[in-house]
């Protein structure tokens, strides 16, 4: 019973806070007249099993793996239709950050209720520990990252699915404040890592941009796609690292 909770709220807890990030770049490109061609609850290679819904030139979907989601600016695949490229740096940029700020703002709102049942004060006092939380979660984070980057911690710092799903099931075996917590938590994880500057993530979708700038011109969408794809393929090896590093942890 305790693995089927950790896995239904691994499921719902990691689809939600992928659902805000993407929905922040959605807003934000609708915001810089970039169209949304497809918005998709579900692993992004997954196959689509069903539109939910179309609005203007925008299909919301849903993928047949029930974790994550992804936005599309491309018609069909048809890069000639990828209009992102044609946007000013600012409104890309804007896009970019728009999902990580989407996550901080939500595990912001999701501590509050968290503070609120949990140490039964007043709104304010909630509010107060939620900014507090915040500021905790995030400069530790960096704390974490600057001693993984300068030698002085291991991948035994970081959890995979299979840590982040233990977590999450311990989480909901505790109580719903619990699990808003967690909720918050592994959002504001979310919106800060994707904020590193690594090829695939958006923070390095921020690097290429002042790259550009430096440059004083594009790099080109087919630039983009190999480095895109360099750094999922070396994010995917991180991962299959760190679920190696989770599975040690379960047996020992």
């Amino acid at each position: 019973m305790s693995m089927i909770v950790s896995v239904l709220a691994f499921i719902i807890v990691m689809s939600l806070v992928v659902l805000v990030h993407e929905f922040g770049h959605f807003l934000a490109a609708r915001k810089a007249g970039v169209p949304v061609y497809e918005f998709s609850v579900g692993f992004p290679f997954s196959p689509r099993i069903a539109t939910l819904y179309r609005h203007k030139e925008t299909e919301f979907t849903l993928r047949l793996l029930p974790l994550g989601g992804f936005v599309s600016f491309s018609a069909d695949g048809d890069e000639d239709a990828h209009k992102l490229f044609g946007a000013s740096r600012l409104s890309r940029a804007s896009i970019m950050v728009g999902g990580p700020l989407f996550n901080v703002v939500f595990a912001f709102l999701v501590f509050i209720p968290a503070f609120l049942g949990k140490e039964g004060g007043s709104l304010l006092q909630a509010i107060q520990s939620s900014a507090h939380a915040l500021w905790m979660v995030v400069a530790g984070t960096f704390s974490m990252l600057g001693h993984l980057f300068a030698g002085q911690g291991g991948m035994e710092s970081f959890s995979g699915p299979i840590g982040i799903a233990v977590m999450a099931g311990q989480a909901a075996s505790a109580g719903l404040q619990d699990l808003l917590f967690f909720t918050g938590v592994l959002s504001l994880s979310l919106g800060i890592m994707n904020l590193m500057p690594f090829p695939g993530l958006d923070g390095g979708q921020l690097m290429l941009l002042l790259i550009e700038a430096m440059r004083n011109r594009p790099l080109g969408a087919r630039a983009y796609q190999v480095i895109n794809f360099t750094g999922i393929m070396l994010f995917i090896g991180l991962s299959i690292v760190i679920t190696w590093h989770d599975i040690l942890r379960l047996v020992s």
